[in-house]
């Protein structure tokens, strides 16, 4: 077949970036890392590309395919194009570019070692090594698939904007080590964890869990880290108080402290109330931040996004409040009738 390919380039001498396009005849089942090797070896030896194994395990030729981060090597052309189409190849995302294709991946590196990925067991050391039973490593597996090829990186909308994100690859790795049975330094770590540019700057958009590769989706490993630090009780954040305001709009009674504060306005009314979303997430007398908000209130009014404060509960709201005393029973240990939880 004829694949056809729209190549960003980028020399590093000038700072220019151009698109360039090839033409090459590849068997059917080729991948966009042999057409790209295709034509580096016999139309353009100046196309700098990185790769290794050709079999989704380095991880090395993460890259923009598309619109969206893939493994070159594990993406058919005719599974990203219709014959005749151009299949669009850019560098990987949210890293600084080399050449061409090849990004400078030290940032990555940076934010996976901020995590302290290495188990911190305490108490004197084991006569052989430290062991774990297998029936907690299971859910450990789906993590220690990671490639570390930056996919999930690339791809992240927190990191366009915020740099300083310790982004989905580092606290999916820390996840690993925060759940694992021979770490006992969970609660330091999920300290570290919910301080900003951390597991509450996550926006869930699932980007990362959408082009991971190798499925270790790190969206959801991050709201697991979210769930652990407040069972800690590690909530002097504004991302716990925002989970906490977002509970008690929906259906989790407040507490008499925080319906005084609120003038009574904090209870369950059985959807978000946006009103109250702000106060309760900064606190109701933290004057600065609330006014740093202002502007965003001034466009979800526009919207039509922010309701009056004295909108009246959902007819059904009662039913929303059982789901919630429910789940707090359930976590207590107790099922809803007080017997024990299998």
């Amino acid at each position: 077949m004829d694949v056809k390919l729209k190549v960003q380039r980028f020399d590093p001498e000038t700072g220019e970036k151009s698109y360039k396009h090839y033409e090459v005849e590849m068997p059917e089942a080729s991948t966009v890392l042999d057409a790209l090797i295709e034509v580096r070896e016999f139309h353009d030896g100046t196309l700098s590309l990185r790769c290794s194994c050709r079999s989704s395990i380095c991880g090395s030729c993460a890259m923009h395919i598309n619109g969206r981060a893939r493994l070159a090597c594990k993406t058919q052309v005719a599974s990203v194009a219709e014959p005749g189409e151009e299949v669009v190849v850019e560098p990987a995302g949210n890293m600084p570019v080399i050449k061409d294709l090849v990004v400078d991946m030290a940032p990555f590196w940076q934010k996976i070692r901020a995590v302290d990925p290495w188990l911190q067991p305490s108490g004197p050391p084991p006569e052989r090594e430290y062991l774990a039973p297998a029936a907690s490593m299971i859910h450990l597996a789906e993590l220690m698939n990671c490639i570390m090829c930056g996919a999930c990186v690339s791809d992240c909308t927190v990191l366009e904007v915020d740099k300083s994100f310790l982004g989905p690859a580092a606290l999916a790795k820390a996840t690993r080590f925060v759940h694992d049975p021979r770490d006992d330094n969970h609660g330091a770590r999920l300290r570290e964890l919910s301080e900003p540019s951390g597991i509450w700057d996550c926006t869930r958009c699932n980007m990362c869990v959408n082009v991971c590769p190798k499925d270790v989706r790190p969206m959801d490993h991050i709201l697991e880290l979210r769930a652990d630090a407040m069972e800690h009780g590690i909530t002097n954040n504004d991302g716990s108080r925002h989970t906490y305001a977002f509970a008690k709009s929906i259906g989790m009674e407040s507490t008499t402290a925080e319906k005084a504060i609120t003038f009574g306005l904090a209870r369950p009314k059985g959807r978000l109330d946006e009103f109250l979303m702000l106060p309760m997430t900064h606190g109701l007398f933290n004057i600065p931040a609330n006014v740093a908000e202002l502007p965003g209130g001034v466009r979800m009014i526009k919207a039509g996004k922010m309701p009056t404060p004295f909108h009246k509960p959902i007819s059904g709201v009662k039913h929303v409040k059982r789901i919630f005393k429910t789940f707090e029973k359930s976590k207590a240990g107790a099922t809803p009738e007080g017997g024990a939880r299998e």
